[in-house]
């Protein structure tokens, strides 16, 4: 926990249940527990529900008259589109139109604003579009933020929240669970129907317990922050760096990806002019050096991250996160992949250290509940 300056309230709980707190964004985090099983985690997550915490996220409040203007300038989203109880996944890009960060922009009042964000630059952002504005930007480490995932979690919180079953995707509210104050926001990383709940750090303790002793008996277990990169495999959720040039640069080129590369343009509001990074954002479409795309691989040894991906003798790619399935009985990969193979069905060869060669297809994404149904349901 050397590089760590971001404290949980939840350590406690998390060194009982075995983690060490390894470091993610300057919190020591529950990367791993060595009780539990992170499968059965998945599988709760996906089944269930899990209990996770994800408080390393870092939550910026934006207030002011001039704070829709700063997050207008900083993303790629049309802020104005965006009503009090809202929020919407946007990212953030440098002049060169590269990615340096994404995040969820919730508003929670006419001139007020939550950044939540993860260990890019987006609070470097923020505050250069702020430069010489009248707005008030304030990292607030004292927020916890406590993810509630799986299909049973709205079973959960209606015994102690009154309309949360309403609570439509990527909509807030402003509540209170356990008599403690709290907003709780239909969102995860998980691909699943779930819920942030976030509240003050000395509240914390309290509500974990809780939900974890009362939700026992439905399933609801605590989960390890890496049981993400098997539910994010299969929903196409990337996780910064981990998926881009910064974890596996290019030769004799600088870290940064566009957003046509990862598949992350869709996050640029139609027509949005003026955000930082815009016209080479623009600009850069139909240059792609690679794409992000799935493959399906033979048998159920996933391969590591980093493993190169071959077409015959030549390596085109390499895989950035991978994962089997014993729910969905599918072994998959996230990679990076040349334009040409960014298709349904070319033929590739992962060679992993450990299993050796993988046949490989390649394949669109997500490969987990495609239409998303299920994180979007309502009722």
């Amino acid at each position: 926990m050397t590089a760590s300056w971001r404290f949980s309230t939840l350590g406690d709980r998390h060194r009982a249940l075995g983690s060490d707190l390894e470091d993610w964004s300057g919190m020591g985090t529950a990367w791993s527990y060595s009780k539990g099983d992170p499968e059965q985690e998945y599988l709760a997550i996906r089944t269930k529900a899990g209990l996770m915490d994800v408080s390393g996220l870092k939550k910026v409040h934006i207030t002011g008259p001039a704070a829709s203007h700063v997050i207008d300038r900083a993303t790629t989203r049309n802020v104005e589109k965006i009503m009090p109880g809202r929020s919407v996944y946007a990212t953030m890009l440098n002049d060169a139109g590269k990615f340096v960060d994404d995040c969820v922009i919730y508003r929670t009042g006419p001139n007020a604003w939550m950044v939540v964000h993860g260990s890019g630059g987006a609070h470097e952002q923020l505050t250069m579009a702020a430069t010489g504005r009248d707005v008030s930007i304030r990292f607030d480490d004292n927020l916890h933020d406590l993810s509630l995932q799986g299909p049973l979690a709205v079973d959960y919180l209606q015994k102690h929240v009154e309309g949360i079953r309403n609570l439509n995707y990527f909509s807030h509210m402003q509540t209170s669970l356990f008599g403690k104050p709290v907003m709780i926001s239909r969102t995860g990383y998980t691909g699943e129907r779930g819920y942030e709940i976030f509240c003050r750090g000395q509240d914390a303790p309290a509500i974990w317990d809780r939900i974890l002793e009362e939700g026992a008996s439905m399933g609801i277990i605590p989960c390890r922050f890496t049981t993400l990169d098997l539910l994010r495999t299969e929903s196409y959720l990337l996780f910064f760096p981990y998926d881009n040039s910064e974890m596996y640069p290019f030769e004799n080129e600088g870290p940064g990806d566009t957003l046509w590369e990862l598949g992350l343009d869709f996050t640029v509001s139609p027509g949005k002019t003026g955000f930082r990074g815009a016209e080479e954002h623009y600009r850069l479409k139909g240059k792609e050096r690679f794409k992000i795309w799935g493959l399906k691989l033979d048998g159920t040894n996933a391969p590591g991250n980093g493993a190169p991906v071959f077409k015959g003798d030549k390596q085109v790619g390499v895989v950035t996160q991978a994962m089997y399935s014993p729910l969905n009985k599918h072994n998959i990969a996230i990679a990076r992949l040349p334009v040409d193979c960014a298709n349904d069905g070319t033929k590739l060869t992962v060679r992993c250290g450990t299993h050796g060669e993988i046949a490989a297809t390649t394949h669109s994404m997500p490969f987990y509940d495609v239409e998303k149904k299920r994180r979007t349901v309502k009722g």
